[in-house]
């Protein structure tokens, strides 16, 4: 039985008071590893290390601190099965999903790694004469990341990625659920290089994790999870005048005009509905259509549910796997009694699968609801989990209202022909993200994801904005005229 351990000052470390916690395979229910699940003095040991090396790793000029993360990017593409099979075991996603996401990992370590050469600041004429004028970036310190388990390897190189090559140290706690591939990342970080103390990973429970969020020597924290904790998260960072970077989470929607290509607009309903299980914040879980095709969507839509095949990810051939634990299952049910309760007509699905070569997993039947209200729960909570809602319209402009009448704003998508439809949402659908004829996912790591009301506050993960968060702006004047100079005192227009 494999054990995980915390990685600290460039060591794999036991602390005093720490105890295990089993990881559990959710496609067999199998304990497949135990994790020491560390205390406060852990996070505290964690912190010091993190500080202590920041200050040397911050003096390493940029294009030798992306050295190291082009060589990470390496070890990780050499890795990647390795670590799409442990991903699949540990998360329950279909291994193409699996091999997708530590793809994404090796993408933004390059894509970050070219940042040490552009980690550009701004030159400006000064208002003065003999006066030069610039702006440069500087990191901030010490990192704090708290990442969720649908997307562990992935989410993670988002923010470490950018945090280290802009000079700051990282004390990183993954989720409970996914300690293996925070393990295996751990181990390639070391590998590459990396000095000690600079890339810093706790196991430790929720409650554990505020002293992580409120220790005085973390300026930062940058969480994605649930908008619920990101609220909670805000309020401690916020008090004590952290910079604090939420990503939570989404109600996000897919319309369908009248003038849609059906056929492409059912297969990627399917994949980013039921792929992963639904559990991504970019997960379609809305599907606005037109009155004129909703009749032919739903018979499409029903047509292609049947043919996924659910089962353990690691069969090649299943399209959606199990949810995480056993706490999701109880979680989607519920949803769909208050689906039912509410009047919404129940196509397909809308249970738990239990017998057979379920008995043993996480396993609930991809689910279809119709004639469902905008305002409906199912309709405006986020549930996480393989369930789909059919909204009908009759407008591009009622569509677009009811896109935007949840209290998330992620990701949205249309399917339509007509040109001026397409700029019309991507004007007014008020998401960070906006699909044309496409799904609700798929992010690319190259520009900046995050979205809007409950979903974020403001900031952004992936491309060059994500250094934004990492990284302080400090204006520099440099006066060689000799002379004391006064700036608007002295400047003289007339």
């Amino acid at each position: 039985m494999q054990r995980v351990t915390h990685f600290i000052d460039g060591r794999w470390v036991e602390e005093a008071g720490a105890h295990d916690r089993p990881v559990i395979d959710p496609a067999t229910e199998e304990t497949i590893a135990e994790v020491a699940v560390g205390t406060a003095e852990t996070i505290d040991r964690a912190v010091l290390a993190a500080k202590k090396a920041q200050r040397e790793w911050a003096l390493v000029p940029a294009p030798l601190r992306a050295e190291l993360l082009y060589k990470l990017g390496g070890l990780l593409k050499a890795h990647k099965e390795r670590l799409a099979q442990t991903l699949t075991r540990e998360n329950g996603k279909p291994i193409d999903e699996a091999r997708g996401e530590v793809q994404e990992a090796i993408d933004m370590a390059f894509y970050m790694a070219g940042e040490g050469r552009r980690l550009f600041g701004q030159t400006t004429p000064s208002e003065l004469r003999d006066k030069f004028a610039m702006s440069v970036r500087v990191p901030v310190g010490v990192v704090g990341l708290i990442t969720p388990w649908n997307f562990p390897i992935a989410i993670a190189s988002w923010k470490a990625f950018p945090a280290l090559v802009a000079g700051n140290a990282v004390v990183w706690k993954p989720a409970s659920e996914t300690p293996l591939m925070a393990h295996l990342l751990s181990e390639l970080v070391a590998q590459a290089g990396f000095p000690p103390g600079v890339f810093n990973v706790v196991y430790v429970g929720g409650s554990v994790a505020e002293r992580l969020v409120e220790h005085p020597d973390v300026p930062v924290i940058s969480f994605t999870g649930s908008t619920a904790v990101g609220r909670t998260i805000a309020e401690r960072g916020g008090r004590l005048l952290k910079r604090v970077s939420l990503e939570m989470g989404g109600k996000n929607a897919v319309i369908v005009m009248d003038d849609a290509d059906l056929d492409l607009a059912t297969e990627a309903i399917l994949w980013c509905a039921y792929g992963t299980s639904g559990q991504r914040c970019t997960a379609c879980s809305r599907v606005l259509v037109h009155v004129a095709v909703k009749a032919e969507l739903e018979r499409r839509l029903l047509d292609g549910i049947r043919r996924l095949k659910v089962g353990p990810g690691l069969d090649p051939e299943v399209r959606v796997g199990p949810v995480i634990n056993a706490a999701s299952l109880q979680k989607i049910t519920s949803y769909v009694e208050i689906g039912q309760r509410e009047g919404a007509k129940l196509l397909a699905g809308g249970h738990v699968l239990n017998d057979g070569p379920y008995a043993k997993g996480f396993y609930f039947a991809p689910t279809l609801f119709t004639d469902v209200k905008p305002d409906a729960r199912i309709a405006q909570e986020e549930i996480f989990g393989p369930v789909l809602s059919l909204i009908a319209f009759e407008s591009l402009e009622e569509a677009i209202a009811v896109n935007n009448s949840v209290a998330y704003g992620l990701s949205s998508s249309i399917f339509t022909r007509d040109v001026n439809a397409v700029f019309r949402a991507m004007r007014d659908l008020d998401t960070g993200i906006v699909y044309v004829n496409a799904g609700t996912t798929g992010a690319e790591i190259h520009l900046p994801f995050g979205g809007s009301k409950a979903t974020g506050n403001g900031h952004r993960d992936s491309g060059i904005q994500a250094l934004d968060v990492f990284t302080e702006w400090r204006s520099i004047y440099v006066d060689f005229s000799g002379k004391l100079q006064r700036a608007q005192i002295d400047v003289r227009y007339e």
